[in-house]
């Protein structure tokens, strides 16, 4: 779409969920809003399973029924190990009907080019001007209230390139971080890295009834893998592992992924009959945060702000959280801008207290501690439901998760003391791989090329 408007109360750079969730509930409070997507949709995007707590955000969006009939349901989150004193394959499956908020009993795991489109056709209707192939190549703050974005077109016509005014901006751009990277904001994240080897696949294996929906997490060596059923009987399957033993790809990524996938026993045998959907994919999947989430008109949310692992299929829900919630604190800012610092910094402290609780849980996934921990759970003091609460994505504001939370943590270090040898190899094997994301000319910064990938170790 194009317009001959060039002055909007708000741009937003990016189209996907946490841009056009903050686009459309702020289009909704009669705000002209201008939304650029470098891409068109429907487009590929990683990252298909949802929380039980995007259920509300959807609801307040008004396209849960939409996202319903593309999803698959979502009634849990199983992991899986070899069980150390019988050898054999062991279960541990967490209901969401178990955690302390029972209004939300599921969730859904989506096609991301399906769902991201319906958020993105919703800004259409809430009035939100959509252009999609335009690409933000220049921001300027002018005075206070009036920013000056430039745009080229990435599509193939002969469109000319643009400019846009506008009295705030808000950085959606994800992984690009358009704004961190332009402002100098962006460093990466000191205390863990990680990478992916990912792609979909057919004739994988499903659980049966009620469990056909839910995601399942193996353990192995090098990290650990995903499983996630799609509604048209397709199966997402990603590793995320450690960037040195992703450095040491050999051949094709297929190849590799393959090679990865047959050092878990259990995953192999699921996908003994699979075969690929398309292509498959490899990132350097590293983490990173900005010093700060917002500025003189201007504020980074989801990816554009921080990114830290797919584990605990955090990622999604965090952005359009933290998008639902800037809503109302940019309507502040504009109508009050003397407030805005103190209800910027209120904003962010919110936000990063969320990504702190669901991060002290995914730089210890992998050790044996947690391992042990998540295959053995117990519900006294209630610690069970707390753990599913933090799966569904109850991190934020629930005294009695983030209480019992705390409980876990010191029974987790009490089990870490008790298998210290394991424990310490884990933790230096997480340091070192912070390390060879740090040391310079290892791995682009945020992702790894074809070259990178079929380059020998």
């Amino acid at each position: 779409m194009h317009s001959s408007q060039t002055q909007y109360d708000i741009v937003v750079i990016g189209g996907g969920p946490v841009g056009t969730t903050a686009a459309a509930l702020l289009s909704e409070k009669g705000y002209s809003v201008c939304l650029l997507e470098k891409t068109q949709h429907p487009r590929f995007h990683i990252g298909e399973s949802l929380l039980p707590m995007n259920l509300p955000i959807l609801d307040h969006l008004g396209v849960l029924d939409d996202i319903k009939n593309i999803g698959i349901k979502k009634h849990a989150a199983e992991f899986n190990a070899m069980d150390p004193v019988t050898g054999q394959p062991k279960r541990t499956t967490f209901y969401f009907d178990q955690a302390f908020k029972r209004q939300y009993p599921h969730a859904y795991e989506v096609k991301r080019s399906e769902f991201d489109q319906i958020l993105f056709n919703n800004c259409r209707h809430k009035g939100v001007q959509l252009l999609d192939k335009h690409q933000v190549t220049q921001v300027e703050f002018i005075a206070p209230g009036a920013v000056t974005l430039r745009y080229k077109n990435t599509s193939n016509d002969n469109h000319k390139n643009g400019t846009l005014h506008a009295r705030f901006v808000i950085d959606a751009s994800g992984r690009d971080s358009f704004l961190s990277r332009k402002l100098k904001l962006k460093q990466k994240n000191p205390h863990h890295q990680s990478s992916a080897i990912f792609g979909h696949f057919s004739g994988v294996e499903r659980r049966s009834g009620k469990d056909e929906g839910n995601i399942s997490l193996y353990w192995f060596e090098h990290g650990w893998f995903w499983l996630i059923p799609l509604s048209d009987g397709s199966m997402s399957v990603g590793a995320v592992c450690w960037p040195e033993y992703l450095k040491t790809i050999q051949g094709s990524t297929e190849d590799f992924l393959w090679q990865t996938i047959h050092m878990n026993r259990q995953v192999a045998e699921r996908m003994k009959h699979a075969q690929k959907l398309g292509e498959i994919r490899a990132t350097g999947n590293f983490a990173y945060t900005s010093k700060r989430m917002w500025g003189r008109d201007f504020m980074l949310l989801g990816d554009a702000f921080a990114f830290i692992d797919p584990v605990f299929s955090s990622g999604v829900y965090l952005g359009m959280s933290s998008a639902e919630k800037s809503v109302e604190t940019i309507d502040q800012c504009l109508k009050n801008p003397e407030q805005a610092a103190q209800l910027c910094n209120r904003l962010e402290q919110h936000i990063r207290g969320g990504i702190k609780e669901i991060s002290w849980f995914i730089y210890r996934f992998t050790s044996p501690a947690m391992q042990r921990l998540f295959m053995n759970p117990r519900n006294n003091w209630q610690l069970e439901s707390a753990i599913i609460s933090m799966l569904a994505g109850d991190f934020f504001d629930n005294k009695a998760v983030k209480i019992r939370l705390k409980i876990f943590h010191y029974i987790y270090y009490s089990h870490a003391l008790r298998m210290l040898p394991k424990a310490l190899k884990s933790w230096w094997q997480r340091r070192r791989n912070v390390q060879v994301v740090f040391d310079k000319g290892t791995m682009q910064e945020d992702g790894l090329s074809q070259a990178d990938l079929d380059k020998k170790p």
